[in-house]
């Protein structure tokens, strides 16, 4: 019984630190996955943690190039791609952390800084 408590909390723990950028507001979705890497011994959660934050300061930068760049006028279609991945891809990381509990998700083309 504890096994599948642990499996449970472990995919609830991973699903809410990809899903913490679509909950709420900038601060506090990148606070989620800091909280959750703080006070967990879960390898997998620390694992899925690290990759969401890494996916954030990814978000982050690409943000800041693309302000930069709408200078040039390609910045504006690039900030729209932007807030689709930003949007699409914590989504499919919850759904494989939630149907593979046991495998961190990697977000694919990020540089993995934390």
């Amino acid at each position: 019984m504890s096994n599948q408590h642990d499996l449970d909390q472990r995919k609830l723990l991973s699903a809410l630190c990809h899903g913490s950028i679509l909950l709420s507001s900038a601060i506090l979705s990148v606070a989620i996955p800091i909280v959750i890497l703080l006070v967990t011994d879960d390898p997998i959660v620390k694992a899925n943690a690290k990759e969401s934050l890494n996916f954030y300061i990814n978000l982050y930068i690409y943000a800041f190039i693309f302000v930069l760049l709408i200078v040039v006028v390609i910045g504006v279609p690039l900030l729209i791609l932007l807030g689709l991945v930003s949007l699409i891809m914590p989504i499919i990381a919850v759904i494989k952390v939630l149907d593979d509990p046991n495998q961190p998700y990697r977000y694919p083309f990020i540089f993995r800084l934390v």
